[in-house]
């Protein structure tokens, strides 16, 4: 990449799912300009070292899976995580599979009373939490229909006050 960048073939260089140690392994042969690492309300071990790292050198955080792969949409309910079809993924991830579940669909509960509270959907509120760590510049999230894209569009308009934060991220709840 940093031969293709010297050649004028690329303009930036991005890395997914890099740990500040690669990160800074590969910053040693070429600038890069962006990272992409997954992040949700359910997956916050960037918060830590990998999102302030990223701030403190100036690199973009593009984001995917803000709605933890459809669990943060309000869509997913035990029965049907218990009948996702044996080829899905999601089937094998202990995010769908209790004791994590369970815990999951509250959250979900959760971002459901904020998100009534804004008229707006649950997953159009984890994704605005997402947005709002100022270390993240953009979010990768996937819709399955027109009436989904306008949510996610509309979501990156949404300003959650500290309270709703606060309510978010409140785990006795």
């Amino acid at each position: 990449m940093a031969a293709l960048k010297e050649e004028g073939k690329v303009r930036w260089i991005g890395v997914s799912n890099f740990t500040v140690s690669q990160m800074e392994r590969a910053g040693a042969i070429a600038d890069i300009t962006s990272l992409q690492p997954p992040y949700s309300l359910i997956r916050r071990d960037i918060e830590t070292e990998i999102l302030p790292w990223c701030r403190q050198h100036a690199i973009g955080v593009i984001i995917y899976a803000p709605m933890a792969s459809g669990l943060l949409a309000d869509a997913m309910t035990a029965e049907r995580a218990a009948n996702l079809p044996g080829d899905d993924w999601r089937k094998r991830s202990p995010e769908f599979h209790e004791p994590n579940l369970s815990w999951n669909l509250a959250l979900v509960a959760r971002l459901r009373r904020i998100a009534g509270r804004l008229g707006r959907t649950p997953g159009e509120v984890a994704i605005a939490w997402t947005l709002r760590n100022p270390a993240v510049t953009g979010a990768i999230v996937g819709v399955r229909s027109a009436e989904q894209a306008e949510g996610v569009m509309r979501a990156a308009e949404l300003q959650l006050s500290a309270d709703d934060i606060a309510e978010i991220e409140d785990r006795s709840l």
